[in-house]
């Protein structure tokens, strides 16, 4: 049940971001956010740890940083896979990585917490 509320967040996310973000991020639809959050769960579960792995010297040289650029690309996969989501760039992928990834961590942490009480 866990795994199922984590997607619909991630969806919901992810089709809000396609909004304020227009010009370079287009979600046609919630069905299409839905199967993107399980690419990109599939993706980094099974593709992030691989390229962490075969990327690790740059990453230890730019402290971790390079961690970012590994997202934007995993963003960029997913909108070739996915049809009715498309990114208008790198840029854009990184931008909608960085504020996936925040805001979704900030729902989930807030989650953790009411279950911890």
């Amino acid at each position: 049940m866990n795994f199922i509320m984590r997607i619909i967040v991630t969806a919901v996310v992810a089709f809000g971001l396609s909004y304020i973000l227009k010009g370079g991020i287009h979600i046609d639809e919630f069905t299409t956010a839905l199967i993107l959050a399980l690419v990109l769960a599939v993706f980094n579960a099974i593709l992030k740890p691989i390229l962490i792995i075969l990327t690790l010297p740059i990453t230890i040289l730019t402290f971790g940083l390079f961690l970012f650029v590994i997202n934007a690309v995993i963003i960029l996969l997913a909108a070739h896979f996915v049809d009715g989501f498309r990114v208008d760039g790198f840029w854009w992928a990184l931008l909608f990585s960085l504020l996936l990834s925040t805001l979704t961590s900030l729902l989930y942490r807030g989650e953790a917490e009411r279950r911890n009480k």
